[in-house]
């Protein structure tokens, strides 16, 4: 079966170009500053950084509504910076500090704001699926016109639950995009030596649910087939799949040394793929920016992630009865 690929670029303006750059930029110098608050201690337990994969979230929150709802699983900083939550309160849940989303409880799998209608990460591999539906479940009650985005990965997609979800998702035409972010690795294994198939998204075919494979490197590419699949959903015809063709950089998490793949393979796509050197190039090839502006827009990026960092330095650590708040009795 030949794949059917996203291949519609939307028209965008050089403001609109220059903001998903912006915003690309903050996931990548903020995921690296992470990265080292992981390597002097600073962060403990698991950390799953989304370096490479920075256009999947940032294009697809480009094609949301105020109301839409968006849950992940454990690779989900990008994704609470892509939707506006603050980087000050989510490097301090990081580093385990009061001032965290989660008061410092949750750390870096277990983060939610209900301002923002992100309904956290999750760390046990796909429940976040069932969740989604859930949520898109409420909204066709309710009748208001929200999508959910339900984020998974391409390990995740493997899991029963997930079929258990599409078919209740089908049955009900619940107004959910299913996402499946195929970085071709799952934990450590590539996909050839676990998935049957070559692509993901047409197992939804079996349940009748549309879908389509996007290049996850092009952040035009992926928010026009963001708004193709919230226009399907928002007209009442149910479900969409999305697979988000990317890759990350680093290994799954900051303890994984990704012996698995090559170098070569890595900085291959670091040269020729990069989503943040894509836009940057066409922000100077179409004159809409010049090195400097460019230059002053890391400038400040990196001065809000720096200030995050020291605000989850000094913000203090939970006080012991935060031990018991915020649990089912």
């Amino acid at each position: 079966m030949a794949a059917r690929k996203s291949t519609k670029k939307p028209n965008v303006s050089a403001e609109e170009l220059k903001e998903y750059y912006r915003e690309m930029l903050l996931i990548r110098r903020f995921e690296e500053k992470a990265g080292q608050l992981y390597g002097m201690g600073l962060i403990g337990g698991f950390c799953h950084l989304y370096i490479g994969q920075e256009a999947v979230v940032v294009g697809l929150e480009a094609a949301t509504e105020e109301g839409d709802k968006r849950v992940t699983s454990y690779r989900d900083h990008g994704h609470m910076l892509a939707c506006g939550m603050n980087p000050d309160g989510v490097m301090a849940e990081l580093t385990g500090r009061e001032g965290g989303y989660s008061k410092g409880k949750g750390g870096s799998m277990h983060m939610f704001s209900k301002e923002k209608h992100f309904y956290g990460g999750h760390g046990i591999v796909a429940a976040q699926v069932p969740i989604g539906a859930g949520l898109a479940f409420a909204d066709k009650y309710k009748d208001n016109g929200r999508v959910t985005f339900t984020y998974f990965g391409d390990g995740a997609a493997n899991q029963g639950q997930v079929y258990e979800t599409f078919n209740m998702a089908a049955l009900w035409a619940l107004p959910v995009v299913f996402v499946i972010e195929n970085n071709q690795y799952a934990m450590g294994t590539s996909q050839q030596r676990s998935t049957s198939t070559k692509d993901i998204y047409h197992r939804g075919e079996a349940f009748g649910i549309a879908g389509e494979i996007v290049d996850g490197m092009d952040v035009l590419a992926v928010k026009a087939a963001g708004e193709k699949a919230t226009a399907h959903c928002r007209a009442g015809k149910g479900p969409y799949i999305l697979e988000v063709k990317t890759y990350r950089y680093r290994g799954h998490s900051m303890s994984d040394p990704a012996k698995y793949r090559t170098r070569e393979e890595v900085q291959k796509v670091r040269e020729e793929r990069d989503p943040i050197e894509h836009v940057r190039e066409l922000l100077l090839s179409g004159k809409h920016a010049s090195e400097d502006d460019l230059k002053a827009i890391d400038k400040d990026i990196k001065q809000i992630v720096n200030k995050a960092a020291d605000f989850s330095k000094e913000s203090p650590e939970p006080a012991l009865d935060e031990l018991w708040t915020d649990i089912y009795a």
